[in-house]
């Protein structure tokens, strides 16, 4: 990946963020992005950013689930920034096409929720992912393919999650839905 595309990511990434309601949170995320050249790839700081997509069906009453191997936890799909993308959403978008096999997934315009998590033992060198969540809809009658980076795919209803699941999911998933219904 060139210097070129890594700061295109970049610069991406702060016009996102700076769009985002201001808030601590958003500020915190702003100034570890400002802080690390790197932030948003893999082998830069063990904290760094990655995208997630929150899968809405057709109609928004369900969202779609992975069952992630290393977490062991039900959650939306998502990783790593990758050379390649140009953009947040794009990232996001990728990563839940190929944990899902959903083709055609579209990415909401604004819609951001913004969420750094610890990591576990299981998960290397990484010890903190700060996550650029964006919501996206499936289009009607979406099939869905379990990946090798998950042990399930499923729909689920947007407010009857399974367990285990990561305790803020619930809120974000309310989050990014409430902002596709009143859109």
């Amino acid at each position: 990946m060139t210097d070129e595309s890594r700061k295109a990511l970049r610069d991406n990434a702060f016009e996102v963020l700076r769009a985002a309601a201001p808030s601590p949170t958003r500020d915190a995320f702003v100034d570890h992005l400002a802080a690390y050249d790197d932030a948003l790839w893999r082998d830069g700081p063990p904290e760094h950013f990655t995208a997630g997509a929150v899968v809405f069906s057709h109609d928004l009453t369900r969202v779609l689930l992975v069952l992630h191997k290393k977490a062991r936890l039900w959650l939306q799909p998502g990783g790593h920034f990758e050379p390649g993308d140009r953009t947040v959403a794009g990232a996001a978008v990728r990563e839940a096409t190929e944990e899902s096999g959903i083709d055609g997934l579209r990415a909401v315009p604004g819609a951001l929720f913004l969420h750094r998590h610890d990591l576990t033992a299981a998960f290397g060198r990484c010890t903190a992912h700060w996550d650029l969540r964006i919501a996206a809809v499936a289009p009607e009658g979406a099939r869905i393919a379990v990946s090798d980076e998950s042990d399930d795919v499923r729909w689920w209803p947007a407010h009857a999650l399974p367990e285990p699941t990561d305790p803020d999911l619930a809120d974000c998933i309310g989050f990014l839905r409430g902002q596709l219904v009143s859109a």
